[in-house]
């Protein structure tokens, strides 16, 4: 395992993994932790902030090209922003179920099904956890 393929990448590439990265982290630990604290909430804004940020790095991210300079996984990122705003939405108006089941979807959803997309032979996440191909 190696950092130097995602610090050679480009600063909007590192931005995008460390936010995601931090979002997965910080997932975990919310799970974790007590729901409906002044803490899950901190938690909750600042996992969001971080999410926020992948998203909006993500379109500008065109390795791959399937259709024009977007991809596949560009999907999750309309996945993902939706998730946000509905989640937040949720916790704002108390519906708790609903702000529960969005995050937990949204957690596995666009983190889980991005990691499997990332470490796909030829990205840069395969070659910091593998090495080169």
């Amino acid at each position: 395992m190696s950092l130097e393929p995602l610090l050679s990448a480009g600063w909007l590439i590192a931005l995008h993994a460390s936010t995601a990265l931090a979002s997965l982290a910080l997932g975990v630990l919310i799970f974790a932790r007590p729901k409906g604290t002044l803490i899950h909430r901190a938690l909750g804004y600042t996992w969001m902030s971080a999410m926020l940020v992948a998203v909006l790095s993500s379109p500008f991210i065109n390795q791959i090209r399937t259709w024009g300079p977007f991809s596949p996984i560009h999907l999750l990122t309309l996945f993902a922003g939706f998730g946000l705003i509905m989640g937040w939405r949720a916790a704002r108006a108390h519906r708790v179920k609903d702000h529960r089941l969005t995050m937990i979807l949204l957690w596995f959803g666009a983190l889980g099904l991005n990691i499997w997309f990332t470490l796909l032979p030829g990205r840069v996440m395969h070659e910091v956890v593998f090495g080169p191909s």
